[in-house]
C-alpha cells in the first residue's frame, strides 16, 4: 500500500469507535488502530500502530486470542484467504491486563479495479455482554431443562444447545428440518404434532401443547411446547418458542392422579359423608355416600347452589359460619341436610384444614356425621325437662315465700299473672315484708329465668357512685377509673334488674333511669356511644311514692313508668295466720344450722308471736327466731318476752310502725339524740330502732333530719 493511500486510511481507521485493522493480501496483519492497540497493550512504537509491514505470517494475530479459540479462528481466516470473500468469526481477545473479552471479527476484501485482491479490512466488535447474556440464557435453559427455537414455514432456523440436550443430541449441530423433527417425536404423538405444525402455520397464532419424544438411548421424555408468532411491521416472519422437559412433573401428576383415584375409592367406601373444598370454601368433591344421600351426581352437586341442600332455617347460620373459614382453624357446625326423599336430617359437619409446607391453606376436608337420632332425643328430653320444670316451678316458685293467708295468696296470684310478661313491676310494702323474694319469684317464672337477676340497693350506694354503679364507666372517666367497668343495667341485659329502695334515688339519677325505661339505652360515664339494653325492671320501695310525687322528691313521669303493674305486700300484722308457719320455717332453718333440734314450740310463745304487731315484719320475726335458737337450750322452743315489747322505751329500743307515721320524725330524732347522732354500729340509732342502716338513712333524708345537730 502506498504512503499516499496508507496515511489517510490509518487516520480514518483510528476515528472508528471500534477495533479496526488492515492486512495484506496474504492475510498478514500490518495495521491496527489506536483503540485496538491500547486494548492489546502494544508499545507506542510497535510496528502495527504505524502500519509498518513487519513481515509477519498470515496467522500472526492468533497469538492474541484465547487458546481455546485458536483452531476455529485459524480455520475461518484460512477460509477467507482461499475464497477471497468476506467472512466472520467470534473469539476471545486477551487484553493488556491479561483478561479476555468476546469479539465478533468481520473481514472484508479490498479489491483492485480488475478484481485483484489487494488486502483486507477488518473490524472487531465487542460482544462480551451479548455472550454473557447467551451464557446465562443457556445456563438457565440447562438448569430448567429447557431449550429455545425459531421456526418458519421452511423449517427450524435455530435450536439452542439446551434443546439439543433435551433430545439427547450433541449441541452445535444444524437445526433439524420438519421430517427430522417429527422423527424425534414418539410414534403415538407424531400425527398430533404434524397437525399442530400445519395449524400454527395456517393460523399464525400462539400455541401451547405437550408431546412425548424418544431419545437416541430409547428414553421417553414428556415435553411442553410454547410458542408465539413474531411479526415485522405487521408481516409474519417466524415463530419463536421454548420447549420444557416436564417429565418429572407429568410423572408426579400421574402418581398424584392415581393416589387421588385410590383416595376417592377409599372415601367412597366410607359410610360417612365426606367432602373436599378449596381454601375459600369452593366445592371440589363429595364422596359416594354423600351423593347417594342427596340423590345427585357429582356434576349436579357442583352445579347446584350450596344452599339448595341446606334446610332454609340453617342457611343464614351456614353463611355466617363460612366467614370463619378465613382463619384456617378446625370448625364444627350442626345443620340439616336435604335427603333425596325430601326430608331433612341433622348432621355434625367438621371442617379440617390442609396446609402446604409453607403453612398456606390449600384444602378443607369436611366430614359430616349423622346426629339426627341424637338431636331428636335431645328435643324429646328438652320437652320432658320443660314439662318437669313447669311442674317443679309450680311447686317451688314461692318456696321462700311462706304462708297461705288470703292476703299472701292474692299477692302470689298477681305475681303468677305478671311473670310471663315483660312489664315493669313496682312492689310496695313496709320494710321486711319480703319485696325482694317476690321480685325473684317474678324473675324465676319469666322467660328470662335462665339469665341474670341483678339486685341494686339504691339507698346503699354512695351518692357520687350511683351513676357509675347503674350504668358503668369508661377508663379514665374520673379519678380512680383505671379500667372500663360494666354497670348493673349492662350486666342485667337479657335478664332482670331489681331496683330496691328506688324511692331513695336522687333527682338527677331519676332522670337517667327514666331515659333507660323510655329509650331502652344508656351511656356509660365518660362514654359517648349509646348502649342498647334489654332488661326487665322490677322496682321496690317502702315509701309512699304518691306522697313523694306530691312533695316533689320523686318525678311523676318516672313514677308512672315504674307503676305499670303494682304489687302491694301486706305487712305481717295483716297476715297473722302465717306467723306459725313462718316461725316453724325459721326454727327448722336456724336449728339445723346450729346443730339443735326442738321437739315443740311453747304454746304461750306461739300466742305471743301472733299477738305482737311486728313493726319490722318478717325480717324482725326472722331475727327474733334466730336469736332465740342461739340462746334456747331446752327441747321446747321459747322466746324472751322482753324482745317483743309493744312500746319500747326510747332508752332501750325504739320501733317504727306505719301506724305512727306522724311520729316518725320525733322517734328518729330521739334515737339520734340518744346515740349522739350515730346512725349505724352497735350503739347507733339503726340498731336501736331495729332498722337496716340504708332504710334509716333514706328516712332521715326523706324527713329532712339534720343528724349533725345531735352529735356531741
Amino acid at each position: 500500500m502506498s504512503v499516499v493511500t496508507q496515511v489517510p486510511l490509518q487516520v480514518a481507521l483510528n476515528l472508528i469507535p471500534a477495533h479496526t485493522w488492515y492486512a495484506d493480501r496474504s492475510g498478514a496483519l500490518t495495521f491496527i488502530n489506536e483503540r485496538c492497540a491500547d486494548y492489546l497493550g502494544l508499545a507506542l512504537d510497535h510496528p502495527l500502530r504505524s502500519g509498518i509491514e513487519p513481515g509477519s505470517t498470515w496467522d500472526c494475530h492468533i497469538e492474541f486470542l484465547h487458546p481455546d479459540d485458536h483452531e476455529e479462528a485459524r480455520t475461518a481466516w484460512s477460509r477467507c484467504n482461499k475464497s477471497g470473500s468476506a467472512d466472520e468469526v467470534t473469539f476471545r481477545v486477551r487484553s493488556a491486563k491479561g483478561g479476555y473479552r468476546w469479539f465478533l471479527s468481520r473481514a472484508e476484501p479490498r479489491l483492485a479495479g480488475d478484481g485483484t485482491l489487494l488486502g483486507w479490512f477488518g473490524i472487531n466488535l465487542d460482544i462480551e455482554e451479548q455472550k454473557q447474556s447467551e451464557f446465562y440464557l443457556a445456563e438457565g435453559q440447562r438448569l430448567a431443562r429447557a431449550g429455545s427455537w425459531a421456526f418458519t414455514a421452511a423449517g427450524f432456523e435455530y435450536w439452542s444447545a439446551g434443546l439439543f440436550r433435551i433430545h439427547g443430541l450433541e449441541p452445535g449441530r444444524k437445526a433439524p428440518d420438519i421430517p427430522q423433527y417429527l422423527a424425534l417425536v414418539h410414534p403415538d404423538d407424531r400425527d398430533f404434532v404434524a397437525d399442530v405444525i400445519q395449524k400454527m402455520l395456517a393460523d399464525r397464532c400462539a400455541f401451547d401443547f405437550k408431546k412425548r419424544i424418544v431419545r437416541p438411548d430409547g428414553v421417553i421424555r414428556h415435553i411442553r411446547c410454547v410458542a408465539t408468532p413474531m411479526a415485522d411491521r405487521g408481516d409474519f416472519e417466524r415463530f419463536v418458542g421454548i420447549e420444557l422437559d416436564v417429565t418429572e412433573h407429568e410423572e408426579l401428576t400421574g402418581t398424584l392422579r392415581k393416589s387421588e383415584e385410590e383416595f376417592r375409592q377409599i372415601v367412597d367406601l366410607a359410610p360417612q359423608h365426606v367432602g373436599v373444598m378449596g381454601p375459600k370454601g369452593e366445592r371440589l368433591y363429595a364422596n359416594r355416600t354423600s351423593l347417594d344421600y342427596l340423590g345427585v351426581s357429582l356434576d349436579e352437586w357442583l352445579r347446584e347452589p350450596l344452599g339448595f341442600f341446606i334446610h332454609p332455617d340453617d342457611r343464614e347460620r351456614l353463611k355466617a359460619f363460612q366467614d370463619l373459614l378465613s382463619n384456617s382453624r378446625s370448625h364444627e357446625l350442626e345443620l340439616r341436610l336435604l335427603k333425596r326423599d325430601g326430608s331433612y336430617r341433622w348432621f355434625l359437619a367438621r371442617y379440617s384444614p390442609l396446609r402446604d409446607d409453607r403453612g398456606q391453606l390449600i384444602r378443607w376436608y369436611v366430614a359430616c356425621t349423622d346426629i339426627d337420632d341424637r338431636k331428636r332425643a335431645e328435643y324429646t328430653l328438652q320437652r320432658e325437662n320443660f314439662a318437669l320444670r313447669e311442674e317443679i316451678d309450680k311447686a317451688s316458685m314461692f318456696k321462700e315465700i311462706v304462708g297461705d293467708s288470703p292476703a299472701l295468696k292474692l299477692v302470689l296470684s298477681r305475681v303468677s299473672k305478671v311473670a310471663a310478661s315483660d312489664s315493669t313491676v313496682l312492689i310496695l310494702g313496709e320494710t321486711g315484708t319480703g319485696k325482694e323474694l317476690v321480685a325473684r319469684a317474678v324473675h324465676r317464672q319469666s322467660r328470662r329465668s335462665s339469665k341474670a337477676f341483678v339486685v341494686v340497693n339504691c339507698a346503699a350506694i354512695p351518692r357520687d357512685l350511683v351513676t357509675s354503679e347503674l350504668f358503668g364507666h369508661e377508663k379514665g372517666a374520673f379519678t380512680g377509673a383505671t379500667q372500663r367497668r360494666l354497670g348493673r343495667f349492662e350486666l342485667a341485659d337479657g335478664g332482670t334488674i331489681f331496683l330496691d329502695e328506688v324511692g331513695e334515688l336522687l333527682p338527677d339519677i331519676q332522670v337517667a333511669l327514666l331515659r333507660v325505661l323510655q329509650e331502652r339505652e344508656f351511656e356509660r360515664v365518660g362514654g359517648r356511644e349509646p348502649i342498647p339494653v334489654n332488661a326487665r325492671v322490677i322496682a321496690a320501695t317502702n315509701r309512699d311514692l304518691n306522697k313523694a310525687v306530691a312533695d316533689g322528691s320523686f318525678r311523676e313521669d318516672l313514677f308512672y313508668r315504674l307503676n305499670v303493674f303494682p304489687v302491694d305486700m301486706p305487712p305481717l300484722r295483716e297476715r297473722r295466720e302465717d306467723i306459725p308457719l313462718l316461725a316453724q320455717y325459721f326454727i327448722d332453718r336456724f336449728s339445723a344450722n346450729a346443730g339443735k333440734k326442738f321437739e315443740r314450740v311453747n304454746e304461750q310463745t306461739l300466742q305471743r308471736l301472733q299477738s305482737y304487731p311486728w313493726p319490722g315484719n318478717v325480717r324482725e320475726l326472722q331475727n327474733v327466731i334466730e336469736r332465740s335458737v342461739i340462746v334456747c337450750g331446752a327441747e321446747e322452743f321459747t322466746i324472751d318476752d322482753s324482745w317483743l315489747s309493744a312500746v319500747p322505751a326510747a332508752k332501750n329500743r325504739l320501733a317504727l310502725s306505719s301506724t305512727i307515721v306522724a311520729h316518725e320524725k320525733t322517734i328518729i330524732e330521739e334515737a339520734l339524740r340518744d346515740c349522739n347522732g350515730r346512725v349505724y354500729g352497735p350503739s347507733g340509732a339503726a340498731t336501736r330502732l331495729g332498722l337496716p342502716r340504708s332504710t334509716l338513712e333514706s328516712k332521715i333524708r326523706a324527713l329532712r333530719i339534720d343528724k349533725r345537730r345531735f352529735r356531741q
